[in-house]
């Protein structure tokens, strides 16, 4: 029988290059997004696939009920794909709570709200793949994002205590931490227009900036993460955590690699030089 998958977020960028590669791999696809005047994108390049779309808000109970009412119609789901998110990109004194929260709720309870959404059945039919699409903010504290990376490590964390208590039941869960994709994820947060020149924080903000430019350099495409996303959850070997892009490799491998005081104290008065060398000597990273 066709396995069912039901991806969030999928307007543009790893949600739609996601729902595109499983259903042009044999899974029937439900591609859950917000807003529906952003579906023309995926209603064209799926023509043809066995592709519907939702509406669903991951934020609000209502609409993601309403959403999975859609699916059940067609059978129990084998495959969640939580990939909806939005970005921030401000250093934390300079971020209003309710956006900090607004992110938390996206980000990770949305995540939550929809894994209890399909969990019951998972472990009852005792199969079933949950997908969380982190970062590789989710493995290293990132100065300038910390309300995203920390809705990532938190959806890190649940990832990994959830593979822990449903493992016997046949369930898979696996995190997949991309590092600097193409996609619109921080030009289309709140936080994109607050740069400020003259801020006492304006040497973290400019180098995080130039951490990003370096990953554009490099111009990952949302595809490499959907083909990481169908290998977890089809490859016979099981693996938790799926870093995707040489950025995040460099990244977790180099962080775990040094003291936390020597990620700590590049957060002081560098010169460029200086910083731009110890990222490339710990992560790999040309900035």
């Amino acid at each position: 029988m066709t396995k069912i998958a039901l991806v969030t977020g999928t307007s543009t960028g790893i949600g739609l290059a996601t729902s595109l590669h499983l259903a042009r791999h044999g899974y029937h696809v439900y591609a859950g997004m917000r807003n529906l005047a952003k579906a023309d994108a995926l209603r064209e390049a799926a023509a043809s696939l066995p592709l519907e779309i939702v509406e669903m808000d991951v934020t609000v109970q209502a609409s993601t009920d309403a959403a999975f009412a859609i699916t059940r119609q067609a059978g129990p789901i084998d495959v969640l794909v939580n990939n909806a998110g939005i970005g921030a990109a401000t250093p934390l004194e300079l971020t209003p709570e309710d956006e900090h929260r607004a992110v938390f709720e996206t980000n990770y309870f949305g995540a939550i709200r929809c894994i209890q959404a399909v969990l019951p059945e998972m472990r009852e039919r005792g199969a079933g793949t949950i997908v969380n699409v982190t970062s590789m903010e989710g493995l290293m504290a990132m100065p300038n994002q910390i309300p995203y990376s920390a809705s990532k490590w938190a959806l890190e964390c649940a990832g990994e205590a959830l593979a822990h208590e449903v493992y016997r039941f046949g369930v898979r869960v696996v995190n997949i931490e991309p590092g600097v994709i193409m996609t619109q994820i921080f030009k289309n947060s709140a936080s994109a227009t607050r740069y400020d020149r003259e801020s006492p924080y304006q040497p973290i903000m400019r180098r995080n900036g130039k951490m990003f430019s370096a990953g554009f350099k490099a111009g990952a495409q949302p595809e490499i993460v959907a083909e990481t996303i169908l290998e977890a959850i089809e490859t016979p070997g099981y693996k938790l955590r799926w870093p995707v892009g040489e950025d995040a490799q460099g990244m977790y491998h180099g962080r775990r690699a040094i003291a936390d005081e020597d990620w700590v104290s590049m957060g002081g008065d560098l010169s460029d030089e200086d910083y731009n060398g110890r990222y490339l000597k710990y992560f790999g990273i040309q900035l």
